[in-house]
């Protein structure tokens, strides 16, 4: 069941990659990263340690993506500042995956909803 569940998700996130503006990519993005934070919760609540550590992982990824994708020429402060936060939540991730802090995951879960909400902002101004 696990496997057609993660197909689904799969073929929806690439449907939903396919069709978005950057700005709708970059929520595309967070929303698979808080699903996954989320996941990651869960296998961290049953003990199951291989899974936590591949949810981790995926999370990492999308938050290097994200830092990566960043405008460093033409951002200024905004971007510096992005950068800073989603270098903190990849170090706080970290700490996390070693230590099992729900207080950890739960506080970069915080930050990434609060950067989602700005970035549904800017996505619903340009519109």
């Amino acid at each position: 069941m696990n496997e057609i569940y993660d197909s689904y998700r799969s073929v929806d996130l690439e449907s939903r990659a396919a069709s978005a503006s950057p700005y709708q990519l970059v929520l595309v993005l967070f929303d698979g990263l808080l699903d996954e934070l989320s996941r990651a919760r869960g296998h961290i609540e049953h003990k199951r340690y291989q899974q936590k550590g591949q949810s981790l992982e995926k999370c990492l990824n999308i938050l290097n993506g994200l830092n990566s994708a960043l405008d460093y020429d033409n951002g200024g402060e905004v971007v510096a500042g992005l950068s800073r936060l989603y270098e903190y939540c990849i170090y706080r991730l970290s700490e996390v995956s070693v230590s099992l802090s729900l207080e950890g995951l739960d506080e970069v879960v915080h930050l990434t909803s609060v950067l989602r909400e700005g970035w549904d902002g800017v996505n619903a101004a340009r519109n």
